[in-house]
């Protein structure tokens, strides 16, 4: 082995040790038993999928995909999302009788990254997809349980950012015509750049009236009120029908009583190619991006099956980050042994695992630095020497 390699890893990959092991284990089952609380059912998919199907369904960029050949010289991408392998799943064999469909996952997936992103190759999302029914109360049901299962996680306080992808679209489209120049202001808006956004539309050659109206898009956030505003600024379209969705989303948010977690944001874009309706973004703390996103999308209809669906995914990662330190319990309890009672040590072990107590077994020659070994114990029990 070479020594240039021998403790790195690959760019992008993390080691997680067992401290935040524990912790994201502890906030992931907080997460699911709040998921199946609502009724959705996991499921899991290949850590390998074919390139032709998923790889080129997942709307990630080629380039932040990672490929390899399997034997017969197919190529396979580790999987870079969850949601393109459900949308396969859900349409080869859980769509049959056109029924709505409820279903989550915990999962790995996997993009690479350029050296100087700094960002994880690997991370872990947890989430929902909520198939095959396209009104607005299940827009409004993936997003109150978005709210719900943050907060089972523990977290206290953040916000849920809800947008509309035909909203920016028609009003671009009305305005600037050509896709050259909206898809420069959708960049500026994806990456929050909105000195950017406001240089860039100073640039283009427009009367001050269409200037106006894409700069008053920067300043439609908040509740139920930033509607009405809305719709001063588009005219007719897909872009007021965008707004009679959002304006019913905001009813099911009401009745679900979360007003005080959504807010309403119109510059929200997404670099996914297919959303088709309301998206969003959920943010908390000093974190620079959202830990979370979803929306509506008709990735569906790739794999032969006309269904809309919905759904959100959560980074793990992020969640942690926002959740700030985070107290796990040490719980595990030590007995130390010598040989004179090993079999009384392996009885007695047996004995607290049966009442549920985690318990490690020691002896008691094996630990060099007795000290410091016990301060990792919640209680340590000593059977050394005679009985």
């Amino acid at each position: 082995m070479s020594r240039l390699f021998m403790f790195e890893k690959p760019l992008g990959m993390r080691d997680t040790l067992p401290e935040l092991y524990e912790k994201k284990h502890r906030v992931r089952t907080l997460m699911e038993d709040a998921i199946k609380q609502w009724g959705y059912q996991f499921i899991d998919t290949p850590t390998l999928e074919y390139y032709e199907t998923v790889g080129t369904a997942s709307a990630i960029l080629d380039s932040e995909l990672f490929k390899l050949l399997d034997k017969d010289g197919h190529t396979l991408v580790l999987r870079p999302d969850m949601t393109s392998p459900i949308a396969r799943v859900a349409a080869s064999r859980l769509l049959e009788n056109d029924l709505p469909l409820r279903l989550a996952y915990a999962g790995n997936v996997y993009r690479a990254q350029q050296r100087e992103g700094g960002r994880p190759a690997e991370f872990e999302q947890i989430g929902v997809e909520y198939i095959n029914d396209d009104t607005v109360s299940s827009d409004g049901e993936v997003i109150a349980l978005l709210v719900s299962s943050l907060k089972k996680a523990g977290l206290s306080q953040f916000q849920v950012s809800v947008g509309h992808i035909g909203f920016a679209q028609e009003l671009f489209k009305q305005i600037l015509g050509t896709n050259g120049r909206a898809n420069a202001l959708r960049r500026f808006l994806y990456e929050k750049n909105f000195v950017g956004y406001r240089e860039q539309v100073n640039s283009y050659s427009l009367s001050s009236i269409d200037k106006k109206r894409l700069l008053q898009l920067l300043e439609l956030r908040g509740g139920e009120e930033v509607i009405g505003k809305a719709l001063d600024i588009v005219e007719d379209g897909y872009g007021k029908e965008s707004l009679i969705q959002l304006k019913e989303l905001w009813d099911v948010i009401s009745d679900y009583g979360l007003k005080d977690y959504v807010k309403f944001d119109f510059t929200i874009v997404s670099h996914m190619s297919y959303y088709s309706g309301i998206l969003f973004e959920a943010y908390a703390g000093n974190v620079g991006f959202p830990i979370g996103n979803g929306g509506r999308y008709g990735l569906i209809e790739k794999f032969g099956k006309k269904a809309s669906a919905t759904g959100f995914a959560v980074r793990l990662d992020k969640l942690l980050e926002a959740m700030g330190s985070l107290e796990v319990t040490n719980t595990v309890e030590c007995i130390f042994f010598s040989q004179e009672r090993r079999k009384e040590a392996f009885q007695l072990a047996e004995t607290m695992k049966g009442e549920g107590k985690q318990t490690v077994l020691q002896d008691i020659n094996g630990v060099k630095n007795l000290d410091a070994f016990t301060k990792k114990f919640a209680n340590t029990t000593f059977l050394i020497g005679g009985a």
